[in-house]
């Protein structure tokens, strides 16, 4: 491990190191809330972790490859095809993801490489995988009641990176965000990026808040930090490019109850948006009072 740490530094490393100046951080014109694309609904996402045989599985993490072999044999009879939250984004900037799904694995679980890119690639698919950025090669210490899971290696990530997969970042310790104060969050955010950009060689533009957990102040700092989007889990106020919702899958997912969990996304999307929509004429007649 002593290369891969010398390649990632830790993340008290990163604290040292850190700009005490938050304001020199490179700032998007979005706004945090944005929808993912303007007066539409959410992109479908689904939410893996873990894919391998687990005799214990107390988080519900973890998906038999046999079920995840079915579940994208379904996603690809139904005429769908899996992507990168990366290639989805760009492609629903042209309007053009009508059949994309995104696919993504949190924690960067070293059998994502072993399990699940395998049955992708017989499929054609893409995903992304969002990595605990200064854990790699290590295991899932913050799963103190679960099976001690490897992570992705350093050479893995790299490997990965270069075949198309897509690397996002899940911060430096898996540790949530929200309630941090800002020049932690500065590092969580902007120094997760520039070690995994290292370690892959190009750029890193997503991004995956650790638990699901984001507030304001935490989607802010993703945004300051240079990321094109970010995923969280459950539909919110925040619900936009900074904020993509989610779908959980498990290993108890068959055909229905996947059919029923994209309805589910439709629902939710279209309560968020009437939300949304009433706050903005909130927002709005107070402004006309005042004025």
């Amino acid at each position: 491990m002593d290369n891969e740490r010398g390649t990632l530094r830790s993340a008290r490393a990163g604290v040292t190191n850190a700009p005490s100046d938050r304001a020199r951080l490179p700032r998007s014109r979005r706004p945090v809330g944005e929808p993912a694309r303007p007066g539409s609904s959410s992109p479908w996402i689904l939410m893996y972790h873990s894919v391998a045989v687990e005799k214990e599985d107390p988080y519900q993490l973890t998906v038999s490859p046999e079920r995840f072999a079915e579940q994208i044999a379904w996603l690809h009879r139904r005429g769908r095809r899996g992507v990168s939250v990366r290639e989805l984004m760009r492609a629903r900037a042209h309007g053009r993801d009508d059949k994309l799904v995104g696919l993504t694995f949190d924690d960067g679980y070293a059998d994502f490489a072993r399990y699940a890119v395998p049955i992708l690639q017989a499929y054609g698919f893409t995903a992304t995988a969002y990595v605990v950025a200064d854990l790699l090669g290590q295991d899932n210490g913050w799963d103190t009641e679960g099976p001690r899971k490897k992570l992705l290696t350093v050479e893995e990530v790299t490997e990965l990176a270069a075949a198309g997969w897509e690397i996002g970042s899940h911060g430096l310790g898996h540790q949530a965000l929200p309630g941090l104060p800002a020049d932690v969050l500065a590092v969580q955010t902007r120094e997760s990026r520039r070690l995994l950009e290292e370690a892959v060689g190009g750029p890193v533009t997503g991004f995956c808040y650790p638990y699901g957990a984001v507030d304001a102040p935490a989607a802010l700092a993703v945004r300051d930090a240079g990321y094109d989007y970010a995923c969280a889990i459950a539909h919110s106020p925040l619900t936009g490019r900074f904020a993509l919702p989610r779908c959980y899958v498990g290993d108890r997912d068959g055909a229905w109850r996947l059919r029923a969990k994209k309805g589910r996304h439709r629902l939710r999307d279209a309560v968020t948006e009437l939300r949304r929509g009433r706050r903005i004429r909130a927002e709005r007649a107070v402004t006309e009072r005042r004025s």
